[in-house]
């Protein structure tokens, strides 16, 4: 099937599918035109692709959970510790987030929000706070 009926099938843009095949994450075969020729095995990996981006892996673990999934031998403590991983980073990035909430909360609380020109919001992003 061609780019398009992939893309349809898989529910990735054919942008971003040609971009996985770029970086080597799929290797569609080539028809004798020279035209992507994806089968039903490509469309599974690029639904898979769109799951794993979708729970927010990065290129580099999709590379590895792809790899990890297509090796029948694999030791699923591997698949785990990306997993694990990952939410980690999550977990950070929460904290960041509240943090970052957090201030702007206090910002927002310490601005009168009138038609003075004073402002804390502006004087703490200037480092004037």
């Amino acid at each position: 099937m061609n780019v398009g009926d992939a893309a349809e099938r898989s529910g990735l843009p054919a942008k971003t599918i040609r971009y996985y095949e770029e970086i080597g994450l799929i290797r569609p075969a080539r028809a004798e035109n020279g035209y992507r020729d994806y089968s039903g095995e490509d469309i599974h990996r690029l639904a898979f692709l769109r799951r794993a981006r979708n729970l927010g892996f990065s290129i580099d673990d999709c590379r590895q959970l792809m790899a990890l999934y297509q090796d029948r031998d694999r030791a699923s403590h591997d698949v785990r510790e990306i997993a694990a991983a990952h939410v980690r980073a999550i977990e950070e990035k929460v904290r960041e987030l509240q943090s970052m909430r957090s201030t702007l909360q206090k910002l927002i609380h310490a601005c009168h929000g009138d038609h003075r020109p004073d402002c804390p919001i502006l004087d703490d992003m200037a480092g004037a706070a």
